[in-house]
């Protein structure tokens, strides 16, 4: 039993070319929709990733900040 095969853009270009080729458009429409939906999940995902690093990055910098007002309240406890 196979669920939700993933299906590649490529694949979809060939199945566009295999309309040309034989000359019948009848599902073209529907191949070009799902070239779309794939290449915005694509955009999608890169951002999603870009995003990611961007957090990862600004996480790794606010622990940073943390350890350092920690260790300002550290110092400031042992003098009172």
């Amino acid at each position: 039993m196979s669920y939700g095969l993933n299906r590649y853009l490529c694949d979809v270009l060939s199945e566009m070319r295999t309309c040309s080729e034989s000359n019948n458009f009848s599902y073209l429409p529907s191949l070009v929709e799902e070239a779309q939906t794939l290449a915005n999940r694509m955009e999608a995902s890169l951002y999603d990733k870009r995003d990611y690093k961007a957090i990862k990055a600004m996480i790794s910098e606010k622990k940073i900040e943390l350890e350092k007002l920690e260790k300002k309240i550290a110092k400031k406890k042992k003098k009172t």
